[in-house]
């Protein structure tokens, strides 16, 4: 592999991380456009994925097309959140809008291309549709329990509705929403957050309007609760290094990454486990025996999604995304 590809992580310095005005060229070499040699050398590798989390990696690919994807999945991937809340009755000790900041930011679990954007052109009394709004509504009394067990001290025996959960907000499906919601009705995607606490006698009562938005607008759009990347690290060792040296050179690295063959001799397992904490630099005894690095074109992702949709789906969004802006690109006058 070309040094040119790698960043080298020295003890006090990391080397090789300039780039030229043309993002993955160098000084001599053929980087004309090939799509085909593109399809040849690009790879998705998938280590894993669950229905909040997912973790794959991006090889030969520049870096400002892995960082795109990266800003995408946080800002610019678009769901559903609540929107604007119309109290009728609140007697609790929060505040109206901090109640509605608290709702506002409860992940909904709601297929976003069901819903059409909000004209914000249109008068305030015609904005929301069935089309573009989904309606949540909060009713929720507390009252004494009497069958509360004697000498308790916990408010979930002593009161009825004493906490306020995100499941206790219910959906309400306007008109052409009653099937098009028929087989996914709005829900929380936890359903346990808590929004208020309640003592006999108080009172919420209100209505939440539930809009598309994106992250870029307001982070309660924002479907990730995190979108990250790192190179590759890379370990090459120059010389063999055997015995107690070999278990001295293993404890230097996160366990899993170097590992010891029947000869006694150190070798590279799992350079991925590798956290790069140039922990190794520190020894004398392995000066110039070791050289760490990472690939530049090789990005290991890792998405967590807060439940509003599946992280592979919210990958597959951002891909549909930058398509959308590279084709308004290609197609600007200003650009002709």
């Amino acid at each position: 592999m070309s040094d040119n590809t790698i960043v080298g992580i020295e003890y006090n310095r990391v080397t090789n991380t300039s780039s030229t005005d043309f993002p993955g060229h160098q000084a001599n070499g053929d980087y004309s456009w090939d799509i085909e040699k593109f399809k040849d050398s690009f790879e998705i590798n998938i280590s894993h994925i669950t229905e909040r989390t997912a973790n794959f990696d991006l090889i030969h690919i520049d870096t400002s097309i892995a960082n795109a994807f990266r800003r995408i999945m946080i800002s610019e991937v678009p769901s559903v959140a609540a929107e604007a809340v119309y109290m009728f009755m609140n007697t609790s000790v929060i505040q109206d809008e901090v109640l509605a900041h608290r709702i506002g930011l409860i992940p909904l679990k709601v297929d976003p291309d069901l819903l059409n954007w909000v004209d914000k052109t249109q008068d305030e009394n015609d904005r929301y549709t069935e089309d573009n709004t989904i309606v949540l509504s909060l009713d929720v009394v507390c009252t004494k329990n009497p069958h509360a067990p004697k000498n308790s001290t916990d408010p979930k025996e002593l009161y009825r509705n004493a906490h306020v959960y995100a499941k206790d907000l219910k959906f309400e499906p306007q008109g052409t929403q009653v099937e098009s919601f028929k087989n996914s009705p709005v829900v929380p995607s936890d359903p346990d957050i808590l929004l208020a606490k309640l003592r006999p006698g108080q009172e919420i009562s209100l209505r939440a309007h539930c809009v598309l938005g994106i992250g870029a607008d307001h982070a309660k759009f924002s479907p990730v609760a995190t979108a990250s990347y790192r190179l590759m690290p890379t370990i090459d060792i120059i010389e063999p290094i055997r015995g107690d040296s070999a278990k001295r050179f293993q404890q230097c690295f996160p366990s899993g990454v170097i590992d010891i063959n029947s000869n006694g001799e150190a070798y590279v397992k799992d350079s991925r486990k590798d956290t790069v904490s140039r922990e190794v630099l520190r020894h004398e005894e392995f000066d110039g025996k070791v050289k760490l690095g990472r690939k530049r074109d090789h990005f290991i992702f890792n998405v967590e999604s807060t439940g509003a949709m599946s992280p592979e789906e919210i990958f597959f969004k951002s891909v549909r995304v930058l398509k959308n802006k590279a084709d308004y690109l290609r197609n600007c006058p200003i650009g002709q």
